[in-house]
Order: structure tokens, then sequence, then C-alpha cells
């Protein structure tokens, strides 16, 4: 079973769209209890990181037990940036805090948004990127992080510059991109996920 926190800022239809085309139990909900008794997590999200943290306080303290029982927990898109410290986006606003580091804005002589579809270079050893290098994925952010440690990049995307596109540690993974938006290489991403815990 795959749990689909229900925030109010996900794009929660197509993500778990993603999971049923593999044949998976997907739930979406926003009960905490269900939350909290969740084998897999899965963070999705779109909109601005201040609002979309303020929605999620309700469910800090379980995701947070979640991952110190060393499940496996999935952020997608703005996802990924609600797992670090802060955001250029709002300043005041303190992030999970999964990853150290910050989210900041794309360079302004970049195309903003960054939209559309980019090659992944997976450049740490990941399982749920396993078979996915060198693939195209489906992007639409204006932000990007980047992570005080390095190590935890776990792909990158060449937009004018190195895009942090997924980060990897431990039982925390995220993507910058959308894999429920990027096809038969999207839903890879996915059924690797499914099959972490075997």
């Amino acid at each position: 079973m795959i749990t689909i926190i229900d925030y109010k800022s996900g794009n929660l239809r197509s993500i778990s769209n993603g999971f049923r085309k593999l044949d998976c139990d997907v739930e979406v909900t926003s009960d905490v209890e269900k939350i909290a008794d969740a084998d897999f997590l899965v963070l999705p999200g779109v909109g601005a990181f201040g609002e979309a943290m303020k929605n999620i306080e309700p469910f800090k303290e379980v995701i947070y037990e979640h991952v110190n029982d060393d499940k496996p927990f999935l952020g997608i898109c703005l996802g990924q940036q609600l797992f670090m410290s802060d955001s250029e986006e709002s300043p005041e606003v303190k992030g999970l805090d999964f990853f150290k580091g910050s989210v900041e804005y794309l360079p302004v002589d970049l195309k903003i948004p960054h939209m559309g579809w980019n090659r992944l270079e997976v450049t740490n050893d990941s399982p749920i990127l396993e078979g996915v290098d060198g693939k195209y994925f489906y992007f639409v952010h204006s932000y990007h992080v980047v992570p005080e440690d390095e190590e935890i990049i776990a792909a990158t995307t060449d937009y004018g510059m190195d895009v942090v596109a997924a980060l990897s540690q431990n039982n925390l993974f995220s993507t910058q991109f959308h894999p429920e938006k990027s096809g038969r290489d999207g839903l890879k991403i996915l059924k690797n996920f499914i099959n972490l815990r075997g």
C-alpha cells in the first residue's frame, strides 16, 4: 500500500494514477492515523513553499516518526523542496529539514519556469533511479534545491546549469521532476520505490 499525503497542496490525481498503473494499492488521505500506519509515504506538491508548510503542519509529527522508523518516503516537485531547511520563496518559513540546505530561485538569465522534458544524469547510486540514467523526465519549476551535502545529490539535469533533479539518503528520496507525468521511465521510478522493501 502506497499512502499519499493529502495536505491540499499536491497534484494527487496524477500521482495516484501513476501508482495504480503499476497495479499498486494506493490511498490518498489526510487521516493522521492512516498516515502514521503507512509503510510507504509520498509527498507530492504544487504551489508555494510557505503555504504548503502551513498545510503540512498537522502531519509533521507522524511524518518525522515515519522517517525515524526508516520507512521509505518520496517527495515530488514541491515535495522535494519541502524536504529542505528553508526557501527563498518564503524566507521566514522553516522546511521539514530532512536535507540541510536551501531552495533558491533559478537564475534570472534562464527561461523561468523550467518547463518540459529534460535529460537525467544519475550522479550517485540510488535504488529509485536504477535503470533511468540518460532518460528524459518532465519538469515544471521555478525554484531548485541546493543541498549542503553534495553526496546526497542522486541526479542532475542540464538547464544552462546543473540543476539538482533528485536527492537520495537512506530511506528518503525526492525528485524535482514529475515521474508520474514522465511516461514509462517515470513509472520505472515509481516501481523502484514500491520495490524498496521487497
